[in-house]
């Protein structure tokens, strides 16, 4: 389970962000520790509070100074350089700093509203938060001591609508008509992830008790004979509706399958929680199965964490996998469809002396494809020594540029988690780097 700090560090996502939003809509304050050794709380400042903070003439100040320098002398470019996807860790969100004001549902006090910058600096409505770039920042511009949340309550009832498809051609409007209707979650894999489950059945058993075991079995046998008669779906997707009403859950889950009629799917509204698990557990485990039973090879997540736009996916997804089929890899793909954040874990064989040599080709050709249509690197996994290399690709030269002084402002002698999100020769940040810490394993031969 994800820990408070690394979720802060990360700008952590996951099944739920689809309704919720990342780690980045739920800090509303933290305590960090910069670069001078000092602990600072940060919070959102309206334009006063932002005008003292900048004539303190210490640490502290001279950072919201030049950030909010940075910041107005290059808006234009900032705002432009902003992903275009729903979810986003890569980089420095400097394009969310500054953001205006708007009112609570119940018209109570004033919430930032991140990434709306005003057109007037001035206007009351500003709103500058550095919590906005620490989130996400994987640790280089400070350490985070104390985290102050909003949370949500949990809703009473939940149900899963599973949809069978067998031709991605209308993936992107299906994904759109599914979004009409506000899903909670919107999760996929497909058909390698479908046959994995199949082929490594026994696991699922496991733990399950002998009732349990057979009530699993059971309740799996529509998916199997479906199966035999018409052969494995290209795409399983399921949509999960939650609520404090019951009926309102059931009732949204047979709009659903009204709505997407004309698509001629086959659609399954799930009867109970436990079988809304089955499908689940395949989307959760399919990573822990391929690492489990493929001997002699190791999974390598490099590229596991993509997003494009969902209505790119009818093209995008055959181009991805005409790419991997390129390199005969073994790999599942599963994600966030309502996002369209996939996660590609393929397994490679570290015995290998090409292995470093087909991480970087790879990684080189999946990140076009992903600007290509516009998406980014890593939607909630964020940068990391693997990434990092690939930003420029991304956002860049003048982007990069601005990383940088993001960098140099908080932390100019280069203290805090060397080689994330800014190349450091000889220190990470490099293909140079990646491949040679890329060991090439060696089978040692006891005799005796």
């Amino acid at each position: 389970m994800n820990a408070i700090g690394g979720m802060f560090g990360n700008n952590s996502a996951g099944e739920r962000t689809l309704k919720y939003g990342q780690m980045e809509n739920f800090v509303l304050s933290a305590k960090v520790v910069l670069a001078d050794g000092n602990e600072y709380l940060v919070k959102p400042l309206n334009r006063n509070e932002l005008e003292k903070k900048m004539k303190q003439g210490n640490f502290e100040g001279d950072i919201y100074k030049n950030i909010f320098d940075l910041i107005k002398n290059n808006k234009e470019e900032i705002q432009e350089a902003k992903p275009k996807v729903r979810k986003n860790s890569s980089g420095y969100y400097i394009w969310n700093v500054v953001g205006q004001a708007v009112k609570n549902s119940d018209g109570g006090r004033f919430q930032p509203e991140a990434g709306v910058m005003p057109k007037n600096f001035s206007r009351p409505e500003f709103i500058f938060d550095l919590n906005k770039l620490l989130v996400g920042s994987q640790g280089t511009l400070g350490i985070a001591t104390e985290i102050t949340l909003k949370l949500i309550p949990d809703n009473k009832h939940s149900k899963l609508v599973a949809i069978f498809m067998k031709d991605l051609e209308p993936l992107g409007r299906l994904v759109e008509e599914i979004l009409t209707l506000k899903p909670e979650t919107l999760e996929t894999y497909d058909d390698k992830t479908m046959k994995l489950a199949v082929r490594f059945f026994p696991d699922f058993l496991k733990n399950k008790g002998f009732f349990g075991m057979i009530k699993f079995i059971w309740s799996f046998l529509p998916e199997f004979f479906m199966m035999i008669m018409g052969g494995f779906p290209k795409l399983i997707i399921l949509a999960g509706f939650a609520g404090d009403d019951e009926k309102s859950v059931n009732d949204k889950c047979i709009e659903l399958e009204e709505s997407i009629a004309n698509f001629k799917l086959k659609v399954h509204i799930t009867k109970s929680e436990a079988e809304a698990d089955k499908y689940l557990d395949i989307r959760r485990e399919s990573f822990a199965l391929l690492r489990k039973h493929v001997r002699g090879m190791r999974t390598a997540p490099f590229i596991d964490d993509i997003i494009v736009r969902p209505e790119f996916l009818p093209k995008f997804i055959p181009e991805l996998n005409n790419i991997l089929g390129k390199y005969k890899l073994t790999y599942t793909l599963a994600g966030h469809i309502g996002d369209g954040n996939f996660h590609v874990i393929p397994l490679m064989d570290f015995k290998r002396k090409d292995t470093a040599k087909i991480i970087l080709e790879l990684g080189e050709a999946v990140y076009d494809l992903v600007v290509k249509y516009h998406g980014s690197i890593t939607a909630e996994h964020n940068d990391g020594l693997i990434r990092t290399p690939y930003l420029r690709k991304m956002y860049g030269n003048e982007i990069v540029r601005i990383f940088e002084k993001v960098k140099e402002i908080f932390d100019s002698k280069n203290i805090f988690n060397t080689g994330k999100k800014i190349a450091t020769q000889n220190l990470g940040g490099t293909k140079e780097y990646i491949a040679s810490h890329i060991a090439v394993e060696h089978r040692t031969v006891h005799k005796v």
